[in-house]
């Protein structure tokens, strides 16, 4: 056969025709197979990257309200009950445990400091931390079997919120809004809400959003004075003259940004002030709790100092997610020590802190987003990085070291299955014995509520489809779903 630099016709007919085949599927595709893939020889046209999206499938989840308990709640103090633990406190025992006090082979019992009662139909155990989250137990999917692949606060909460113990992924929120996109274009997608003592350790990385484009991180408000700041437009200038310097940029950006990797760059910037410039005008509305009647504001403990901060952040969440934000993260416990769960000395006094300051806050946005028909499509997720051991860190006192071998997380509305508790730790709550789920788990829960494939859901970087439930997936947890 007659060579064609070096290749027979054969060869170069199959070469040229299948390099032409994969152009025509290409084509066919359109933008499916890499959808923040763009075309490098022209100018696209700019599509706002938080614009509402088909999910998956069909899911009652639209929004999702995580509840972030920073520091890590005592499993057997709150939700876990262990009637086994009544009447050994102090007595030392073989049991293995991992902490920041490292890896140990017996330890000393701390008794559970708060008696548990039934409650609802379906007679769940809460312990008197939260008498009144418990009367809502029949909506409530609660998680026993927890863990986690770090005892250590900054990459366990790293973890728990971006599927890795390393820093540099997007954080859930920042997937979802990939994912689904906001049916809001006057608000962030994703909204974060710190405790005013301090942020979390790790800071900014919770819910930063790692390798994709920064339009999808969190966005900070605040549950005290001005929600968001530096949102003003400049002392002096007119709304006018904010919208002709808005046209100028994007004139700009048509003219003069061919490259579509610096088009896209501009492109988010300028989609990042439109946001800021429509929610200077939303923002203010959104926020504005005064607007809310009395009993809204007794119901979520308002007129109360101890539970008017995260009273104030679940209100504002529940107005944010009736507005359709897609992802609103608050923050229980703040900066070190006891200013958040981490009952390191006295474990009363922090719990009893802690749980006083969230329960009855927790309980009316169960119920407001009952009574306005959003709860079944507004998933809450309820935790911390992990749990606490069942025994003493130190020779004497109460404290607990941290726990990742079993936990406790609950799960509630959007497609959760209420009244119901999957998987168990050990008779002292040490580690996960029955159906134990790790951190990908819940994320895969998580997304499949809102109609996401969690295999499907990936992000192009690095060479690799990233997912947010890793290389190996995770199923979602079937037994919480209705």
């Amino acid at each position: 056969m007659k060579n064609f630099c070096g290749r027979t016709r054969r060869e170069f007919i199959w070469q040229t025709g299948a390099g032409f085949t994969g152009v025509a599927m290409a084509g066919l595709f359109g933008n499916e197979l890499a959808p923040q893939a763009k075309a490098a020889d022209a100018k696209p046209a700019f599509a706002n990257p938080l614009a509402p999206k088909k999910p998956h499938f069909a899911a009652k989840a639209k929004s999702v309200i995580f509840l972030y308990m920073y520091g890590g709640p005592s499993h057997m103090d709150t939700f876990d009950y262990k009637p086994a633990m009544i009447g050994m406190d102090n007595k030392t025992i073989k049991v293995k445990t991992f902490g920041r006090g490292g890896k140990k082979d017996e330890g000393r019992i701390v008794e559970p400091r708060w008696k548990f009662k039934q409650y609802g139909e379906s007679g769940k155990w809460v312990s008197d931390l939260f008498p009144n989250l418990a009367n809502h137990v029949d909506d409530i999917a609660f998680l026993h079997s927890m863990t986690a692949d770090s005892p250590i606060h900054g990459s366990a909460m790293i973890q728990m919120n971006t599927g890795k113990v390393l820093s540099g992924a997007p954080c859930i929120g920042s997937w979802a809004n990939y994912g689904l996109g906001s049916v809001n274009e006057n608000l962030p997608g994703f909204v974060v809400m710190l405790d005013p003592r301090g942020g979390p350790i790790s800071g900014a990385k919770n819910w930063s959003s790692g390798y994709m484009p920064a339009q999808y991180e969190g966005t900070m408000f605040r549950s005290q004075g001005t929600p968001i700041l530096d949102l003003a437009r400049p002392s002096g200038m007119t709304e006018a003259e904010q919208r002709r310097l808005l046209d100028t940029v994007r004139g700009f950006n048509d003219d003069h940004m061919a490259a579509h990797d610096q088009h896209n760059a501009l492109a988010a910037r300028i989609a990042s002030y439109e946001l800021a410039f429509k929610m200077q005008t939303s923002s203010p509305e959104a926020t504005d709790i005064a607007s809310e009647p009395e009993s809204i504001h007794e119901m979520y403990g308002l007129n109360d100092k101890k539970t008017a901060t995260f009273g104030r952040q679940c209100l504002l969440a529940r107005r944010l997610v009736e507005r359709g934000v897609r992802f609103v993260q608050l923050y229980s416990g703040g900066a070190h020590n006891d200013d958040n769960w981490d009952a390191h000395g006295d474990l009363a006094h922090n719990h009893n802190l802690h749980a006083g300051e969230t329960d009855k806050p927790i309980a009316a946005l169960l119920k407001d987003l009952k009574d306005k028909g959003l709860l079944e499509s507004t998933l809450i997720v309820w935790g911390g990085e992990f749990g606490r051991q069942p025994t003493a860190e130190y020779p004497n006192g109460t404290g607990r070291d941290h726990n990742a071998y079993g936990f406790t997380m609950w799960m509630a509305g959007g497609g959760v299955k209420g009244g119901v508790s999957v998987g168990t730790t050990d008779e002292i709550g040490a580690a996960a014995v029955e159906k134990p789920f790790h951190v990908k788990h819940l994320h895969a829960t998580m997304l499949h509520l809102m109609g996401l494939d969690p295999d499907r859901l990936t992000y192009f970087y690095g060479g690799l489809d990233q997912k947010l439930v890793g290389v190996e997936g995770a199923e979602p947890i079937k037994e919480v779903m209705a």
